[in-house]
């Protein structure tokens, strides 16, 4: 009695091989992008835990706190201008949005808009 075989062709995998392949790059030009997000995000996490923030002013929290926290998480795609800091109901909010372009194939991008707001002073019973 002979048994067939079943299984894939060398073409088929390929043709699987590539189709992975694609979604790895893919992966890999977000990857950078939600990975600096989420260094933004626990930047602003830890600058509210901080003791006494709210009590300075605006410009120096900005300056001061937030770029440095910035720059020690190696983000580099939030700008000065991205960052804004308000008097709001008793505390300050923090809120950075921005925008990261990357290259992807050719002439085409891959665009990411990205937004954290946190509230700084503010007691969570409020």
């Amino acid at each position: 009695m002979r048994r067939n075989q079943s299984g894939m062709t060398l073409l088929s995998f390929i043709l699987v091989m590539a189709v992975v392949g694609f979604f790895v790059y893919i992966g890999m030009k977000l990857f950078p992008m939600y990975s600096e997000y989420y260094s933004v995000r626990s930047s602003l996490k830890a600058l509210a835990a901080e003791s006494g923030v709210a009590d300075r002013d605006p410009a120096q929290i900005k300056a001061d706190l937030i770029d440095k926290r910035l720059y020690v998480n190696y983000v580099t795609s939030v700008k000065s201008d991205n960052i804004i800091v308000e008097q709001v109901n008793g505390g300050v909010q923090v809120r950075i949005d921005y925008e990261v372009r990357k290259p992807m194939l050719y002439n085409i991008d891959v665009v990411g808009k990205f937004s954290a707001t946190q509230m700084l002073g503010v007691s969570a019973a409020e």
